[in-house]
């Protein structure tokens, strides 16, 4: 008879890193993601960890998504909210 593993919980951390945050702040880190930012006049940027999907950025204006990516293993958030800017201004470019 072959023995099963019980389940375990997986303990997470949660919350805010202080020390990135803290380093960004000093380095006054400044995003220029202009796509975005006119997007979430009208529209709505949702971020977030889907099973089994990982990490992906979805950007919906009205009622039809315009881009969604995927965030690399060793992609940072600043550089997937970059990759979701550049998919929406192709695909802005696509409408007009």
């Amino acid at each position: 008879m072959e023995r099963r593993h019980k389940p375990f919980a997986r303990h997470r951390r949660s919350g805010v890193n202080t020390d990135a945050a803290e380093k960004a702040n000093d380095e006054n880190v400044a995003w220029e993601l202009p796509h975005i930012t006119e997007l979430i006049e009208d529209g709505e940027i949702a971020v977030g960890i889907p099973k089994p999907a990982g990490c992906v950025a979805i950007a919906n204006g009205g009622d039809s998504t315009l881009a969604m990516q995927s965030r690399g293993k060793v992609e940072a958030l600043a550089q997937l909210l970059t990759c979701l800017d550049q998919a929406i201004a192709l695909r802005a470019g696509a409408l007009y």
